[in-house]
């Protein structure tokens, strides 16, 4: 299982969008006619991201891929246990998310979640807008998001039972109770905590995406620098995950967080679930956005 892609509505496409999704991530855009949703590679799929301007800011949908047929058939089979009711997608919904198979239902706080089997492997190469090594992608997924809930412990119950997914850590520093999961190597895919720092139940606090070089990430942050973008937190690093990044304030009213290292979880049964006091080992201060 892997976080495979995400919707995300804006209330407009301005330039400061363009700065950070092509000069500072170096992400695709696929070609569109005007009007048209903005889809963003950053791999060799099909596209990962999707931008619908719609003069608000919202989640529009999370996608949730099984790593195999037997596997969606599985956990689909589990949701209609459950009580889930599942839409499946039709011919033209499964070409937009550029899909085999896909299903949607309502998660916790209303969010729209999607399941997916077999995203497109594009037959072109991903050409990334700057000079970029790439990201770190395939059987960990797009990167991992967090987001609030209004009942967290009831929320991550609901991603164990419905979609299998196991506790990585937790952490708890000011006001903010955070829970980590993981679905594959990847430390976390998803992490749920309660409604602060101005993120609201069934919102969207960041998206992570994962560079393939630290340089990437030192020079990305220097574009930020450069161009003015508002960052939330500073250059730091993680003591969960580990990772050193940087994140930036979107015009979208989310964090995206850029980073390097994250560390893995390989053996499930060698491997210790903490509980930490602090998200940070240095640096992740506070930027000119919360000020």
């Amino acid at each position: 299982m892997q976080l495979s892609y995400l919707g995300i509505n804006v209330e407009r496409l301005d330039a400061q969008w363009e700065a950070i999704l092509f000069d500072v991530l170096g992400l695709e855009a696929r070609p569109r006619e005007e009007g048209a949703p903005l889809q963003l590679r950053v791999d060799d799929r099909h596209h990962r991201i999707t931008l619908y301007s719609t003069g608000e800011n919202s989640t529009a949908y999370v996608g949730w891929e099984a790593d195999t047929q037997a596997e969606f058939d599985q956990v689909l089979r589990g949701l209609r246990e459950q009580g889930v009711a599942c839409e499946e997608a039709d011919a033209r919904l499964c070409e937009e998310r550029a899909v085999m198979r896909m299903v949607y239902f309502e998660g916790p706080d209303g969010v729209r979640t999607e399941l997916a089997f077999g995203g497109v492997v594009d037959g072109q190469p991903f050409k990334p807008s700057r000079a970029i090594s790439g990201f770190n992608t395939g059987e960990q997924g797009l990167g991992h998001i967090l987001m609030a809930s209004a009942d967290p412990a009831a929320t991550v119950q609901w991603y164990q039972d419905k979609l299998g997914f196991r506790v990585s850590d937790y952490i708890h520093w000011d006001e903010a109770r955070a829970t980590f999961l993981h679905c594959n190597p990847r430390h976390h895919s998803l992490a749920i905590m309660n409604p602060c720092f101005g993120t609201g139940a069934g919102e969207l606090n960041h998206l992570m995406l994962q560079a393939r070089s630290i340089d990437d990430v030192g020079r990305g942050y220097d574009e930020v620098q450069r161009r003015g973008i508002p960052l939330a937190l500073t250059l730091g690093k993680h003591t969960n995950d580990h990772m050193t990044s940087f994140y930036m304030m979107t015009p979208g009213g989310f964090a995206i967080e850029y980073g390097y290292g994250g560390r893995t979880i390989e053996d499930e049964e060698d491997w210790e679930v903490q509980f930490y006091n602090a998200p940070k080992l240095w640096g992740h201060n506070l930027g000119k956005a919360q000020d």
